[in-house]
């Protein structure tokens, strides 16, 4: 879903007299991180010898249900939920998944009666993340269907449903909570891909029944593919585990071992060097966000054409400090005599998501924060050009 970060192509000439490269912010591809990783050079190299990891099966431990997770993985996921203390882990059932797409749908499966004689109506409340429509009905699944925007359901006309409820949320980087008045007729499924300390304050464990994480958001390894839900009841836990099984017989071994050592080198990093080091993932993450938050703001600066969000700043257990959430994405909203804020960038090449997309106004962009140092330099120096040319 990620897709390219940028395109080095030129376009017709525009406003400014000249052509300029394309500046892809559509997807949320996570090279923002790529220089700490580079720092840290061979402390993740992985090396797999040709005879080892050969099994669909992983060694499980005694009682576990997920029979592809490396123990090496759930001791990992455990250790740095613990250490962070963004979610409860304790009586909780591990299902490691092909990223956070395929928990998505093992979960939909998983809380779905395939008795009923019509689908449960999935839905989430706008602006929602933009994949949630197409992800659910891309099957044509006779166990769910889209149903819309949460804020607008109604359990008692409309029956049965599972809502999704993305927090922090994509795009908009507010704190969420079940909205729907469910009277006993709801299900619920917590995607918490960007509750980490460089995006969000962490001020409480997260203590649902079904939870996710990715590992792409957790560290920046989108390509490693790697996700992993937290889930109270076994039974739901041994349904997610058979529809990653007819799915795709399991998760690659190799990107689970190369992620338990990335998350163990994070662990031992905090162990030997604490908060006050650059060797810190987390404290490094949140204030490389928080530059670009601030440099974001003063382009924008007092202008009448453009607005983001703003945030309060909040206490983080983990980094020990008041911290302002600064989200992975800028939800970019237009001044009232715009009405299509993608259209006003594409203008001057810049792909941003369009708001309709998160069940939104076109009057809304999102604009991922997470590009290279040289990607997000380029969008700063045209959103100023912008910002003076259209004013």
């Amino acid at each position: 879903m990620c897709g390219a970060e940028t395109t080095n192509h030129s376009t017709e000439s525009n406003g400014f007299g000249g052509n300029l490269s394309l500046i892809d912010l559509d997807p949320g591809n996570p090279t923002v991180f790529e220089p700490y990783w580079r720092r840290m050079g061979d402390k993740c190299r992985v090396v797999i010898p040709g005879c080892e990891l050969m099994s669909y099966k992983a060694a499980t431990k005694p009682g576990k249900v997920c029979w592809f997770l490396l123990p090496e993985l759930e001791d990992a996921i455990v250790r740095l939920h613990r250490l962070v203390g963004n979610a409860v882990v304790d009586d909780r059932y591990i299902v490691v998944g092909t990223g956070s797409t395929q928990l998505y749908q093992a979960a939909l499966y998983a809380l779905s009666n395939p008795a009923s004689l019509k689908p449960i109506n999935v839905v989430s409340a706008a602006p929602y993340y933009s994949c949630y429509p197409e992800e659910t009905d891309y099957l044509c699944s006779r166990l769910y269907k889209w149903a819309g925007d949460a804020n607008e359901y109604n359990a008692n006309k409309s029956g049965p449903f599972i809502e999704v409820v993305n927090s922090p949320n994509n795009p908009n980087g507010s704190l969420r909570e079940s909205v729907v008045k469910d009277c006993g007729q709801g299900k619920l499924i917590h995607d918490l891909a960007y509750y980490w300390p460089q995006f969000m304050p962490i001020n409480r464990p997260a203590d649902h029944d079904l939870m996710y994480f990715t590992f792409s958001k957790c560290t920046g390894h989108a390509g490693s593919r790697i996700g992993w839900a937290l889930v109270k009841d076994r039974e739901v836990a041994i349904k997610m585990t058979k529809y990653i099984e007819l799915n795709s017989i399991g998760v690659s071994k190799d990107s689970q071992f190369r992620t338990a050592k990335i998350m163990e080198l994070l662990c031992n990093e905090h162990k030997e060097f604490g908060l006050n080091s650059s060797n810190n993932f987390f404290e490094y993450g949140n204030r490389l966000m928080a530059q670009r938050w601030e440099s974001l703001r003063e382009a924008i600066g007092s202008s009448d054409l453009f607005s983001v969000p703003s945030f309060e700043r909040q206490y983080c257990f983990f980094l020990g400090r008041p911290t302002k959430p600064y989200p992975a994405f800028a939800w970019l909203k237009c001044n009232e005599e715009t009405e299509d804020c993608g259209s006003l960038l594409r203008r001057y090449n810049i792909l941003g998501r369009n708001g309709k997309r998160f069940g939104a106004d076109a009057k809304y962009l999102r604009i991922s924060m997470l590009s290279s140092d040289d990607v997000f330099e380029d969008f700063l120096d045209r959103l100023n050009a912008i910002r003076l040319f259209e004013e």
